[in-house]
């Protein structure tokens, strides 16, 4: 259990105390039992703010105070499994599924964990002391190993495969005719090198003759003030006697007067929080002399806060040929490589993803090997398990980044670990997981996806996640990935920690859409606990037992379909999911991948869900009434009948698909002028897809109203007719337009109707003759893509970019591809 976890339970049991609306909390029998609850939640309480809270002031050994932290989450597991197990018995004696209830009695004993408790409360008090002497012991020790050292990493020191190029970069930099102080950062995650890189520009002869003085000062786990001053004396060469004792004061004042009126450069190696360096730039003089610092960091926002108009470096991966040059260098030493460890050798590289740690760690139990393709291939294979079990450093970096997690952030980190190897993790599924496994607090009125939203920008700062894929329409996070090693790591740790570990009442998230359920699993509605649902059936009913697991937050439900039409029809007793926030229901056609959509005819009550995906919503549903907090909306709608969305004040996202009407809800062609009522939008939205609703291109002027509105997308038929002219409106905040298979065939549009524009794509419009050149005098229009269109269309393109080659903007881009020849095609 992590500390989300224990967060979690506390949670539960402040719940349990305050009785709120859930069904069986206000129980009879579990309202007895609060005065149990209150007391384990002030024991809890009281431990969590010494053990988490205020454990940056503690000083007594990282390891002791580690093992202090398990045995506590495993006295919490205890008591959450006590509380849990309690809290389903009363339920399955409640619904009346067993005839005897006695057989199920659980008493709410917690009187040998409160024990518990008690006496670990006072051992911990025990090992809060700190022995003086031993302090002092340690500060002598770091000064002997700074004397010896320069502080930099031993394990990457060697690498200088494929970094002359970055190195280069960071020098000239360093050196550059700058007269104030100025701060460099290389940034990137554990491993890809950014030590070697500061180390080899450290050691640059240039360099070397340029600064009086190079200091070279690594930040420990827990930043020392002390430590880093003795770090810098001893670099400088200062003779300092620890022995006897110097105040933190005089150390400072003799860096000053080291440093000052002197061309330095310093380098802060492996720097981990703001407020480390907002400390550590009070110790260096700005005497405009030149002189420098150059930040390692594995976190974008600590380079940032320290210069944000400086040069930020970030180190990426190694392409496979510098991996593989790499790997030679290490094995072979420079001679000559055997044919046979070719292949073998370029899958081994291409399993460390261009990380230079994995690389010279694999290396280097390659060199201990003996030199066979049959060796070679074995490790190739299981090369993660190497790496991590390495005992030569690499371990202890990669661990670093975790140690240094904030306590938020563990158990969203370690869930990613569970996830099979180079798993893409699609971002808004992703979010809805961790919220339904109790990793995300509450934060103010934001809800808990936004929240989750902004753990995993911080994973991504931190190095510790990588961005897969963005969103072409406004490069937002569509999905990311976590590299292998961390991946290992995570279950590595996870292990120790005994990290998510549940039996089967006590489940939170159940995700069988990647294999077909022929039969609804029996007992499946005594999963109380149960906040993620995710099935994948041939079933043509939806079972009504899902609707009595009333903690659901998430619930998706997809029919797989060889042939059979018939669609889900969801009950009207749904709500009674009281704390659903998230549907998605749909008829999955296996052979073509077809979405159609569910229907949900009625419901008896207002629901609190913020998203409702592939859901055609009946007559009897004011969807201001019954969803009045719903955030993203794709459904299908009637579009000869009112559709009225402007009441939806907190809608953001909406995708429609138009039907011509309720007698021809299956047929897939209309005819033109099928659209009798106009579509009303919020002001709230931002982003917008039309399908197939026939609208009159007059019909635009509704959504160039709209001053929220950043992407626009119109496809097949959405709009009808030959002509779109966007008069003299503003689409006020659009920066993404894209227009796909409609017949327009003119389109006269102004530079001043689209003043944020940045990204405009075509595709299928076979009918369309030109872009108009106006569109090119958009400032801040960088890509154009026109795919599938008439050659008139791609070369007005074209004419656009070369106007704008003569104006000196070489910024926007063109991408075309499939000009046709339509001639035969014209009216």
């Amino acid at each position: 259990m992590t500390y989300a976890g224990v967060q979690m339970f506390m949670e539960k049991l402040n719940q349990l105390i305050n009785c709120n609306n859930n069904p069986l909390f206000n129980n009879p029998p579990v309202v007895c039992e609060t005065p149990k609850f209150q007391l384990l939640y002030n024991e809890l309480g009281t431990l969590i703010q010494t053990l988490y809270i205020d454990e940056h002031q503690h000083r007594y050994e990282h390891q002791k105070f580690n093992d202090l932290k398990k045995r506590f989450t495993c006295l919490v597991e205890e008591a959450q499994y006590i509380v849990d197990l309690f809290l389903s018995s009363v339920h399955i004696r409640d619904s009346g599924n067993f005839p005897t209830s006695e057989d199920l009695k659980c008493p709410l004993n917690i009187d040998d964990v409160m024990r518990s408790f008690k006496s670990f409360d006072l051992e911990f008090m025990d090992n809060m002391k700190l022995n003086s002497s031993q302090r002092r012991e340690e500060t002598i020790n770091h000064f002997a190993a700074a004397r010896n050292s320069q502080g930099s990493k031993k394990l990457l020191d060697e690498i200088v495969i494929g970094i002359d190029r970055d190195a280069e970069l960071i020098r000239d930099k360093l050196v550059e005719d700058n007269t104030k102080l100025d701060v460099v950062s290389i940034v990137g995650m554990g491993g890809i090198g950014k030590t070697t890189l500061a180390t080899k520009v450290f050691n640059d002869s240039y360099v070397k003759h340029h600064f009086h003085v190079r200091v070279w000062v690594t930040i420990s786990q827990i930043y020392d003030k002390r430590d880093v001053l003795i770090q810098i004396l001893a670099s400088i060469g200062v003779d300092l006697d620890l022995e006897k004792e110097v105040k933190d004061s005089k150390l400072r004042e003799m860096v000053h007067k080291n440093l000052i009126g002197k061309t330095y450069l310093i380098v802060i190696d492996d720097i981990w929080n703001i407020e480390t360096w907002d400390n550590l730039k009070l110790f260096f003089p700005h005497d405009k002399t030149r002189s420098r610092i150059l930040l390692t960091s594995r976190l974008n926002e600590v380079a940032k806060h320290a210069n944000s108009d400086g040069l930020i470096h970030h180190l990426g991966y190694l392409n496979k040929e510098r991996s593989w040059e790499l790997l030679c260098h290490k094995v072979f030493h420079g001679n000559e490589f055997p044919k046979w460890s070719i292949e073998p050798g370029m899958q081994i590289v291409e399993n460390c993803q261009g990380l230079p740690l994995a690389v010279v760690v694999i290396a280097g139990v390659l060199a201990k090997e003996a030199r066979s393709e049959k060796i070679w291939v074995k490790i190739a294979k299981g090369i993660g398990s190497y790496i991590v079990g390495d005992m030569n450093g690499c371990i202890e970096t990669l661990t670093l980044s975790y140690n240094h997690l904030p306590l938020h952030l563990r158990a969203c980190f370690l869930y990613l670990g569970g996830f099979p190897e180079n798993y893409n993790f699609q971002v808004p599924r992703l979010l809805w997981l961790w919220v339904a496994e109790g990793f995300i607090q509450q934060a103010g009125n934001q809800s808990l996806e936004n929240i989750a939203e902004g753990y995993l920008m911080d994973l991504i700062d931190r190095n510790l996640v990588t961005v897969s894929e963005r969103k072409k329409s406004n490069g937002r996070i569509k999905a990311c990935k976590l590299h292998d090693l961390f991946r290992e790591l995570c279950q590595r740790i996870a292990k120790e920690e005994q990290f998510i570990l549940q039996t089967e009442r006590l489940m939170l998230v159940l995700d069988l859409q990647h294999r077909e359920v022929f039969d609804f699993p029996k007992g499946m509605e005594l999963l109380v606990h149960l906040r993620y649902l995710a099935i994948c059936s041939p079933l043509d009913y939806f079972p009504s037992e899902i609707c009595n697991l009333w903690n659901l937050q998430t619930l998706i439900y997809i029919r797989s379909c060889m042939g059979n039409f018939t669609s889900i029809i969801l009950p009207s007793n749904i709500s009674d999911l009281k704390n659903l926030r998230h549907l998605e229901s749909y008829l999955l056609f296996w052979f073509s991948k077809e979405k159609r959509p569910s229907s949900l005819p009625f419901i008896e009550e207002p629901m609190n869900l913020q998203t409702i995906s592939h859901v055609m919503l009946g007559d009897g549903i004011n969807v201001q009434r019954y969803f009045p907090c719903i955030r993203k909306l794709t459904s299908p709608i009637y579009v000869n009948e009112e559709n009225d969305f402007k009441s939806l004040t907190y809608l953001e996202k909406l995708n429609l698909t138009g039907f011509c009407s309720r007698m021809k809800s299956t047929v897939h062609h209309y005819p033109k002028g099928c659209a009798n009522n106009r579509i009303t939008f919020p002001a709230t939205l931002k982003s917008l897809t039309l399908f197939e609703c026939h609208l009159p291109w007059t019909d635009m002027s509704i959504l160039q109203s709209l001053p929220n509105l950043q992407v626009l997308k119109l496809k097949d038929d959405s709009f009808e007719g030959s002509l779109w002219n966007t008069d003299e409106q503003e689409f006020r905040q659009l920066k993404f337009l894209r227009l796909e298979r409609l017949n327009i065939k003119m389109w006269e549009a102004y530079s001043r109707s689209f003043p944020c524009l940045k990204q405009l794509q075509i595709f299928d419009c076979y009918h369309l003759q030109e872009i108009p050149l106006d569109i090119g005098d958009i400032p801040t229009l960088e890509l154009i893509i026109i795919n599938s269109c008439r050659h008139s269309v791609c070369e007005s393109v074209r004419t656009i970019q070369e106007e704008q080659h003569d104006f000196g903007n070489y910024d926007l881009q063109i991408d075309v591809s499939n000009g046709l020849d339509l001639s035969l095609w014209e009216d």
